[in-house]
């Protein structure tokens, strides 16, 4: 008995310890970021992260927010962030409701290829963004969509993550419901807009989470489709910003990295607060 506890509590030091290093691994290069926000550009450049803490936060920060960079002088950090705000959230909202669309047809519509449909759907995710880029790029560019909100997020918005997982968490609603609609004289789209989207909260709710963390993250994509620095996106402001050395001047680091803080704090609260739901949406879908 003696020894099955020790084995126990040894186990259990293990895996503790694997997940302290495991958190640190990430934790780590965020401390860092923190550390090197609070000192000034030169600093950094000479010597890189340290344990001293300076006293550059505040002014890193107004610079990052209301500094303009470029030459158009409205390429600020406020600018870029409501653009990346409206990438992430017309992403997730766009490829939720096509993912619906496309598993509601599936499922319920008994369709002679449904399944062969699905397969076709699925197999695109062989095909990510980097595959498929020249192409989607000549499609914007011949419908005028560069440096719009629209070339930002509509080519991007079809995703076979979402039908999949809608597919899977529509087949497990009972068919009796289904049945009780006809009944009430429901018809197609009122079944799916009074009935399945309010029963798909859990499952809506994560893949808003997935899909906004995904397209606020975008990087590849709104490079290639804005020129204008008006359009830019947070995480191409600040690929630009540590880009920037003309002559003898020293990259903003401070501001660089304030601006990488205040990209990372949007996705970290979403996943913080609705971290109940996302489990709750992706359990629910194995019914």
């Amino acid at each position: 008995m003696t020894t099955h506890k020790r084995r126990l509590r040894l186990s259990t030091v293990v895996d503790h310890a694997i997940l302290i290093a495991g958190s640190l691994l990430m934790i780590v290069p965020v401390l860092m970021l923190v550390q090197m926000t609070s000192m000034p550009d030169l600093i950094n450049m000479k010597t890189g992260p340290s344990l001293s803490i300076g006293d550059q936060w505040v002014p890193n920060f107004e610079k990052a927010m209301f500094q303009a960079d470029g030459f158009s002088g409205i390429n600020t950090g406020t600018r870029m962030l409501m653009n990346s705000f409206i990438l992430g959230i017309g992403f997730a909202f766009g490829k939720i409701f096509v993912g619906m669309l496309a598993a509601y047809a599936i499922v319920y519509f008994r369709m002679r290829y449904a399944s062969l449909a699905f397969w076709i759907i699925f197999t695109t995710l062989l095909l990510p963004l980097e595959v498929r880029i020249l192409p989607s790029y000549e499609v914007v560019q011949r419908l005028g969509m560069l440096n719009t909100y629209q070339g930002l997020i509509i080519p991007l918005i079809a995703s076979a993550t979402a039908t999949f997982f809608f597919r899977q968490y529509f087949r497990s609603i009972p068919e009796e419901l289904v049945e009780a609609a006809r009944i009430d004289g429901a018809g197609p789209v009122r079944f799916f807009f009074d009935i399945l989207i309010p029963l798909s909260r859990t499952m809506i709710a994560a893949m808003f989470i997935i899909m906004f963390v995904y397209g606020w993250n975008q990087y590849l994509w709104p490079t290639m489709v804005t020129t204008e620095e008006g359009m830019f996106t947070l995480v191409r402001g600040i690929k630009q910003i540590t880009q920037m050395l003309e002559g003898n001047q020293i990259p903003e680091y401070g501001r660089a990295n304030m601006l990488a803080l205040i990209a990372i704090l949007p996705p970290v609260m979403i996943v913080i607060f609705f971290q109940s739901w996302f489990v709750k949406g992706l359990t629910e879908s194995d019914k």
